[in-house]
């Protein structure tokens, strides 16, 4: 029920230009990047794509099945992205393409010296001498649904590689580096979830996420949470939003809104007293909260599930 963020809406090829009906390609080339838009007209299956860079590929129309070496396959639809390394080669259905009802992807191929030049970039700046983190891509959480900024970005992204401008290749680079930041900040998060969910504690970031959950129905105090990790107030609040690209703030919210589904989900369940149980004090606050999140109402959200 979670609103998706779904890419810009990108005008199809005209009819005359297409040279196939699968997997109809047009490319824009940049210094640092190659943004490719992607179409297909008529059902296929076991297409074959592969890129000698890594990729970053967001579906905007229609439906694709995906097969990836030694993973499951999954639907790829709208408002989804996926990583890919270098040289992986794509298995694609599309079983639901027509000429009325088309597919369409981009692919933003970049360059492997400009990711390179981005994550020595992390590791020198967001590091310390007390705590050394090597930042680097995972292809262990490849297909994920788009957040806000990411959306954002990639939507800035195909509008400069797609323009006229002389200064493009200045302002894509400004917004790949961005984007590959905000890529790292989120598996970040999402390792360090894993691991706090396995029991591991051994590090700042940890102790953090374990102190959050096992206190996500009470308040959590920001004093509370700065002990945790051996830092003052204000150097945790940058530390946190360094690390993870969101406040804690926003994590907590977004922790107890997840929780707040499982509760709403349960037949009988109590607006007011789903929202006592998730930490919230104020009900009218959890609804504004919970709809920023989710993109609906907490009652309308619990109509949905009481129907299914």
């Amino acid at each position: 029920m979670q609103i998706k963020n779904y890419l810009q809406t990108i005008d199809l090829t005209i009819p005359r230009q297409l040279q196939t009906l699968v997997e109809s390609r047009r490319v824009f080339n940049l210094r640092n990047c190659e943004l490719s838009i992607f179409e297909s007209y008529e059902q296929a299956y076991d297409v074959p794509l592969t890129f000698n860079d890594l990729v970053i590929t967001s579906m905007t129309r229609g439906k694709k099945i995906m097969h990836l070496t030694n993973k499951p396959s999954f639907d790829y639809l709208p408002g989804e992205s996926l990583i890919v390394p270098p040289q992986e080669t794509m298995i694609i259905d599309f079983p639901e393409a027509t000429l009325d009802n088309p597919t369409q992807c981009i692919a933003l191929a970049i360059d492997d010296s400009y990711i390179r030049e981005t994550i020595n970039y992390l590791n020198h700046y967001y590091n310390s001498d007390h705590e050394q983190q090597n930042w680097q891509l995972s292809f262990h959480q490849y297909h994920f649904e788009n957040n806000h900024e990411i959306t954002e970005l990639i939507n800035k992204l195909i509008r400069i590689c797609s323009s006229n401008d002389k200064s493009k290749n200045i302002y894509a680079d400004l917004q790949l580096k961005e984007l590959l930041i905000r890529l790292l900040q989120s598996q970040q998060l999402g390792q360090a979830e894993e691991g706090s969910n396995n029991g591991a504690d051994g590090n700042r970031q940890n102790f953090v996420l374990n102190y959050i959950q096992e206190h996500l129905t009470e308040k959590i105090a920001v004093d509370a949470l700065s002990r945790k990790a051996y830092l003052s107030r204000n150097l945790f609040f940058k530390w946190f939003r360094e690390q993870f690209g969101i406040t804690p703030l926003e994590y907590v919210n977004k922790e107890r809104i997840k929780l707040a589904k499982q509760l709403l989900a349960k037949p009988q369940s109590n607006i007011y007293d789903v929202s006592k149980l998730c930490g919230f004090t104020d009900v009218n606050y959890f609804i504004r909260v919970f709809r920023k999140v989710e993109g609906t109402t907490p009652k309308v959200y619990q109509s949905s599930c009481n129907c299914n």
